[in-house]
């Protein structure tokens, strides 16, 4: 397709081509010197006491934490209705029971506090805790349930780099954060991912899942800190690679400016879709809170037919998508019973994800809207 607006665009130049130039004529490839400087700028970006460590993807940083916290078979794990796929997918994959809550309304599309406590058991281990779009989660509420019956919150940050909730930063809070570096991501390497705790142990335990249970790294070998190693723990290899990390250093170079932009246009968006018929906006009033603004997701009306919509916003050059098909829709989860999320099964048969990117303009903006406008007219 020649798209007029796409949904999304790097906000890349020749600064992101010389930082894997330097790498490829250093002839270090695999985890190294880069990697640990992109984990120490990461943590530092979260607050004291956090320890950051570099993965393959934010999936893997998920598995991981799992993993780390002791979740296995007969343990159920509490997730948003409204979410990606790779939340369930790691908690089955582990042997335990997803369990949905539902959103807690269609204005606020993050997870229910008050739903969560319902769908708490005596087998609940952890909740997954999923900044929607960049959002903020009502986190105050989700710490006093979770602290209350003794689940472990694992918050899935992968939307909210940057994002903060009463001052504090998204990926903090719980005992393990995870974070995502996608290519459609507020900070882009192309797949990659963070795992960060507070916890020394938790950090600990995600260092050797990482790396095959191993005590020392290559480059220590390479570098004769060490001669061999040990296996401490049974591990994965889940490690990320230079390139990745010295793209990663430079985009959190960019990370404040591309927000802060997404913020603007999001603004604008709004702005242009107030009072549109047949449209809701999420997300609004929520002053306790600075999002990333990540993507920019609408709710269509009942009436209105989702897929003509997109085809008619395909046919004016736009590329628009959907966040998230529910997940007792597809084929691996239609036999589970889930839990019930009225709201959030509702959202996704209706929500439709508009382009939102930093090096976006005002006028792509405008034709966007106006382009929506006439789809559903």
């Amino acid at each position: 397709m020649n798209w007029k607006v796409q949904l999304f665009e790097l906000n890349y130049d020749e600064t992101e081509a010389r930082a894997v130039e330097e790498v490829v004529r250093g002839g270090w490839l695999a985890m190294g010197e880069k990697t640990r400087a992109f984990e120490e700028r990461f943590a530092a970006l979260l607050g004291p006491g956090c320890q950051a460590i570099a993965v393959s993807s934010g999936t893997a940083a998920l598995h991981m934490a799992l993993l780390a916290l002791g979740v296995g078979p007969g343990d159920e794990v509490i997730l948003p209705g409204l979410t990606f796929i790779a939340d369930a997918n790691v908690v089955r994959m582990v042997g335990a029971r997803p369990v949905l809550a539902d959103c807690a309304s269609f204005d606020d599309w993050n997870i229910d506090p008050a739903d969560v406590e319902r769908k708490i058991t005596a087998r609940t281990r952890a909740l997954i805790a999923v900044h929607y779009a960049g959002y903020p989660c009502d986190m105050e509420a989700l710490e006093a349930v979770c602290a209350a019956r003794r689940v472990a919150i694992i918050e899935d940050a992968a939307h909210a780099i940057g994002a903060t909730y009463k001052g504090r930063p998204c990926g903090a809070f719980g005992e393990v954060g995870c974070f995502s570096f996608f290519a459609n991501k507020n900070l882009s390497v192309g797949e990659g991912g963070m795992y960060v705790s507070r916890s020394e142990e938790l950090a600990r335990r995600g260092r050797h899942l990482r790396s095959h249970g191993m005590s020392t790294l290559t480059l220590d070998r390479h570098q004769g800190r060490a001669i061999s190693y040990d296996v401490l723990a049974p591990g994965l290899n889940y490690r990320i690679d230079e390139i990745r990390a010295a793209l990663g250093l430079v985009q959190l170079d960019r990370l404040k400016q591309a927000n802060a932009a997404r913020r603007k246009l999001t603004l604008r968006y709004r702005e242009l879709l107030a009072g549109a018929a047949g449209l809701r906006v999420p997300f609004l009033g929520l002053e306790d809170r600075e999002p990333s603004y990540h993507i920019f997701p609408v709710l269509l009306g009942e009436k209105l037919d989702r897929t003509r919509t997109i085809q008619a916003l395909r046919e004016r050059g736009i590329q628009t998508s959907i966040h998230y098909p529910a997940i007792q829709q597809f084929t691996a989860y239609k036999s589970l019973e889930l839990g019930a999320t009225p709201i959030a099964n509702a959202i996704s048969e209706r929500e439709l994800t508009l382009p939102l990117f930093p090096t976006m303009s005002a006028d792509q903006v405008e034709l966007v809207v106006r382009s929506l406008k006439e789809a559903l007219a």
